[in-house]
């Protein structure tokens, strides 16, 4: 037994006999349960250590991602009996903070309409739909599973909930769907606004392979107002989770439209699943875009059907996507939960050579859950060659000189290894998780093993690496480009290396521990 543990058994004994003493078996029993429950999701391995996870069973899509109140909120597909998908609930979580999670109950069942997919949620602060002033809203997909068995087309309708008391508590409305299907296979994911210039809710929602255009004045009764297509070759699948916001240029008062979407298909930048955006104009009808090519919000292959908060109070556009990819999700080596989410990132629009960039900037308050790393704590030559415990639940930022290539590897005593780099001479940026321990649950998985992203040529370079227990978030130039993949090392990394052949030079290297904040 690990020596640990076992100390944490003991005590968890210790406290128990203490209880039984002083105040009874009863109130004990269920403070030890408690107390054993949390330590053991902590402990257990590939257990994400500050990104949010479900307690237990299937999570995907985030949903619903709305601020109110003061509070953050985050809504998820989830289904309650398995750890692979299954009928899809809406699970619920609030954060203060947007890292720090309280699991709420199950927010939507499935019913006679179907199971509920994903959608979005909005406060209704003048009461249009006549639920109740600032009631909140829920807006989704019913997916039927009985018309699809029976092969028919139209198995897909969108629908409605309001809750009163901040989402704890949901009532359906009566009237739904609010939409119905006009005969479209893909038919979902509504993504719903306020559009202040005609004092109107909007809807963005996919269909097959295109985005369509929704409005309301309550909520229940929609009217779809255009369309948007983009002339992909080759097609990239079935188009899913869109959202549609306005940003400033940074530095400017010149402000664009970001349409974004996700696709599950293979011909994304890496294999499998994957999320692109479209800078543009919206006339409060239209989206228009001069983009020729497609942009990704992330290049790695795991952050998927992400989408932003509604109401958020300083006018920011944060986004969390799902951590996995659909080509391996239900088979990830994880035992009593599936999936987590990416830390939460601030959308940011820049320019550079007269191109448009969506960066993802790690929200504001993410340090706070940071402390120093003595250098007493790391052995080795920092900053080229060290080892560090908790080198995989750390921030690792530096800045990078580059000559004609950069190469980093993590590694642990199982042998197992990860590297990422750059080769200035292609102006490609890398990740290789060929070798980083547990890659054959799924040969997709194994196949995405080695994953490029071309950004480039680049003669400075400022590079921020997160590492969690099963995942490595990696931002190039304050999140200009990003790269995420999830890993499943046989025991955690714990030494960082520049390897010999690299001829660039690092300086400034810091490095922070994250709290564990489950």
């Amino acid at each position: 037994m690990n020596p640990s543990l076992k100390k944490q058994i003991t005590s968890y004994v210790l406290v128990l006999i203490c209880g039984l003493l002083l105040f009874g078996c009863k109130d004990v029993n269920q403070t030890s349960e408690k107390i054993v429950l949390e330590e053991s999701i902590k402990i257990e391995k590939y257990r994400p250590q500050f990104h949010f996870t479900p307690k237990e069973k299937w999570m995907n899509d985030p949903n619903g991602l709305v601020y109110n109140n003061g509070t953050y909120h985050l809504f998820y597909q989830y289904y309650p009996d398995s750890t692979v998908w299954g009928p899809m609930h809406w699970g619920h979580a609030k954060s203060k903070d947007l890292l720090t999670w309280k699991h709420r109950p199950i927010a939507l069942y499935p019913d006679s309409l179907g199971y509920i997919f994903s959608g979005s949620a909005v406060i209704d602060n003048e009461n249009t739909a006549g639920f109740g002033k600032d009631a909140m809203v829920a807006i989704y997909t019913y997916h039927d599973p009985v018309k699809e068995k029976a092969g028919q087309i139209d198995y897909q309708t969108q629908g409605i909930a309001y809750s009163l008391d901040d989402g704890e508590t949901w009532t359906k409305y009566k009237g739904n769907p609010v939409i119905s299907n006009p005969g479209i296979r893909d038919f979902r994911d509504p993504k719903v606004s306020w559009y202040e210039e005609k004092e109107a809710w909007q809807m963005v929602l996919v269909a097959k392979d295109e985005v369509q255009f929704y409005e309301s004045k309550d909520l229940k009764a929609w009217e779809k107002i255009s369309t948007f297509r983009f002339d992909d070759k080759p097609p990239l699948g079935v188009w899913e989770c869109p959202d549609l916001f306005q940003l400033k240029v940074e530095g400017t008062e010149e402000e664009k439209w970001v349409l974004i979407v996700s696709h599950g298909g293979n011909s994304l930048p890496n294999g499998g699943s994957g999320t692109r955006y479209f800078v543009g104009d919206y006339d409060g009808t239209t989206f228009t875009t001069d983009q020729k090519e497609s942009q990704w919000i992330d290049y790695g292959t795991d952050n998927y059907a992400g989408v932003t908060y509604n109401n958020e109070p300083n006018g920011k556009r944060i986004f969390i996507g799902w951590m996995s990819n659909w080509n391996y999700a239900t088979t990830t080596p994880t035992e009593k939960w599936r999936s987590a989410m990416t830390l939460p990132r601030e959308l940011q629009l820049i320019k550079i050579d007269n191109k448009y960039l969506v960066k993802s900037k790690l929200v504001d308050g993410f340090e706070a859950i940071t402390e120093d790393i003595s250098k007493e704590d790391l052995e080795g030559n920092f900053p080229t060659q060290f080892q560090y415990t908790d080198l995989q639940q750390s921030i690792i930022a530096f800045n990078a000189k580059i000559n004609n290539k950069l190469q980093i590897q993590f590694s642990n005593s199982e042998g197992d290894t990860y590297s990422l780099g750059y080769e200035k001479a292609i102006g490609k940026f890398y990740t290789n998780r060929t070798n980083s321990g547990n890659v054959n649950f799924n040969e997709n998985f194994a196949k995405s093993s080695y994953q490029t992203m071309p950004i480039g040529i680049y003669n400075n370079m400022k590079v921020t690496i997160i590492l969690d227990a099963s995942s490595i978030e990696i931002f190039i130039n304050d999140g200009e480009y990003v790269m995420t993949n999830q890993i499943f090392p046989n025991s955690n990394f714990t030494k960082f290396e520049v390897l010999k052949e690299n001829d660039s030079k690092i300086d400034n290297l810091n490095i922070r521990k994250v709290a564990t904040i489950l």
